[in-house]
């Protein structure tokens, strides 16, 4: 299963990277995650890992890993979601006075799941852009009066 979201944020590449590369800050724009930790030392970076606890569609504990990190640009998330081998790929692109940003999604469904895949997709793919908004409203509140500090001009 693969679909694609694509948002404008009124927000600079840096800031919209910033803040999505912290992944700690998944449960402030995903209403599915309910937290997400950062369990490896150091800076974000390719190689970082989290654990996440998921509560939608059933309390679910998964590892994530950044396995691609390019500041402004590019960021590439692999582990399992709801049991599901996942990438998310996040594709930052400078769009008029804001930040174009393209969420890939690919799980991998298997057995009886792939006969729902369509009509999951659908409603997955929804959820995601929905998700996306929140971000997108996080990051264009007046000011800078995000959720967490980070460092965001």
């Amino acid at each position: 299963m693969r679909f694609t979201n694509t948002i404008t944020i009124d927000r600079s590449r840096d800031s919209v990277f910033a803040y999505l590369a912290d992944l700690e800050n998944l449960p402030r724009w995903n209403y599915a995650i309910q937290e997400t930790r950062k369990v490896s030392a150091g800076p974000v970076a390719v190689g970082s890992r989290f654990h996440q606890v998921r509560t939608v569609p059933v309390h679910r504990e998964e590892t994530l890993e950044v396995v691609e990190y390019e500041p402004g640009r590019t960021l590439t998330i692999a582990g399992t979601l709801n049991a599901l081998p996942a990438r998310l790929r996040y594709v930052l692109e400078s769009g008029g006075h804001g930040t174009v940003l393209t969420n890939t999604v690919d799980l991998a469904t298997s057995g009886m799941l792939t006969l729902v895949t369509p009509l999951a997709t659908r409603q997955i793919r929804s959820a995601v852009a929905a998700n996306l908004e929140v971000l997108k409203q996080i990051l264009e509140r007046a000011g800078n009066q995000l959720p967490r500090s980070t460092g965001l001009p």
